[in-house]
């Protein structure tokens, strides 16, 4: 029973404009950001200026520099900057490719967990309900083998990293899935981006010395492209044996 001078409609309403409050968060910190121009420190031109400053501030703070980095990607990540090869590249050049690499596993992994929680309380419930025809046959297919399907988004790099941070959140997909998922299908991409960094010194001098302005994709190269392309066809086969397997069955 409602007490007097109760209004439960109202309280509910109040309630359900709260859901949106994270989301909103990250939307104003992502636009006070580029009002600050702070999206022009995430580049490589920045990088390629700045390298000997950067350098030098690791070797002064082994320990600072690190954890720094740790939350300078983490909120890149959750307010959506989108930057995550170049601040990979980054870590590769400050860290080297293996203490970069896992620095950067972990701080994408928690700022993308950040923005997804922020969209599903926003907005999941409400657009899954109304997904009808194609759609939700798409997400059913997602819910149901949601790892094998994420695991794919990540490894293959078809997508920007905002977008397969998001698009969960509109699908009944576990937390605990969604991190470790998200962890294990940066890896490779992450690794390898790393790896870049850590030889990118090079290629910024010859830039510089040239006039041009360094680019992600003056550093990828063909063959590494086809590999994340490969794995992610790799992880797709158990989810495609599976779908064919239930098929089969049902007939």
């Amino acid at each position: 029973m409602t007490s007097p001078g109760t209004d439960e409609p109202g309280e509910q309403k109040r309630q359900s404009y709260w859901r949106y409050l994270p989301l909103l968060v990250i939307l104003a910190g992502l636009a006070f950001g580029y009002a600050m121009g702070w999206h022009q420190f995430l580049s490589l031109s920045y990088l390629s200026e700045s390298s000997e400053a950067l350098l030098a501030m690791v070797e002064s703070y082994p320990i600072i520099a690190p954890l720094l980095f740790f939350v300078v990607y983490v909120l890149a990540t959750a307010f959506s900057f989108p930057a995550a090869s170049v601040l990979t590249i980054f870590a590769g050049f400050l860290f080297g490719w293996l203490q970069g690499g896992l620095l950067v596993a972990f701080a994408a992994t928690l700022g993308a967990t950040m923005l997804f929680l922020a969209a599903r309380s926003a907005f999941g419930d409400a657009l899954r309900q109304r997904v009808r025809g194609p759609a939700a046959r798409l997400a059913d297919g997602f819910e149901e083998n949601a790892f094998g399907y994420l695991l794919v988004l990540r490894l293959a790099p078809v997508f920007p990293f905002f977008v397969i941070n998001i698009a969960p959140a509109l699908f009944k997909v576990p937390l605990r899935t969604y991190v470790t998922a998200t962890f294990i299908g940066i890896l490779p991409g992450t690794f390898a981006y790393a790896w870049l960094g850590q030889g990118v010194g090079s290629v910024l001098d010859a830039a510089r010395a040239a006039g041009e302005e360094p680019s992600v994709a003056s550093l990828v190269t063909p063959e590494i492209t086809l590999a994340f392309v490969f794995l992610a066809v790799v992880a797709l086969i158990p989810t495609m044996v599976r779908t064919v397997r239930g098929k089969l069955a049902r007939r």
